[in-house]
């Protein structure tokens, strides 16, 4: 199934690339930091990176915003709440909530690869509210119940 997705440049980012897959198969488009300086992250520092556009989305559609693993191996650099996510109803600046995991500092520049934005297809639900729920093996085993962790 094939979307079209809506995107807009916002004013003073011309410079900015737009979100692109770079590669034939990829499933994420990458993002690109729309700063207006250079923006260190100290080690176990955080900072919200704009991306310098917006988006409109139909309904049944999100995006989901996820770290790029290269940054994430080489630098700590990695998404603190991922995947974020983007709703068909937001018209905002995406922006990307970044963190550093590393030892180092990192400095975030203008048009640097700092994400990647995957769309994801959301079904539609309704809670159904009941007394009992039905049995299963598991129940209600988690959080490492069936092995070592």
């Amino acid at each position: 199934m094939s979307y079209q997705v809506q995107i807009k440049r916002l004013p003073g980012n011309e410079d900015i690339e737009l979100p692109r897959k770079m590669s034939e198969l990829a499933s994420g488009f990458d993002l690109y930091a729309a700063v207006e300086e250079d923006v260190p992250l100290e080690p176990g520092q955080r900072g919200l990176i704009p991306a310098g556009f917006a988006l409109a989305m139909p309904a049944g559609l999100e995006a989901q915003i996820r770290p790029r693993s290269g940054l994430a191996l080489k630098a700590g650099i990695t998404c603190l709440n991922s995947p974020g996510t983007i709703d068909a109803d937001y018209r905002g600046e995406i922006k990307v909530l970044l963190i550093n995991l590393g030892q180092e500092a990192f400095v975030i520049k203008r048009n640097e690869r700092i994400a990647q934005m995957v769309f994801q297809a959301v079904p539609s639900v309704e809670l159904e509210q009941v007394d009992e729920l039905s049995d299963t093996v598991r129940g209600s085993g988690g959080f490492g119940h069936t092995g070592r962790n």
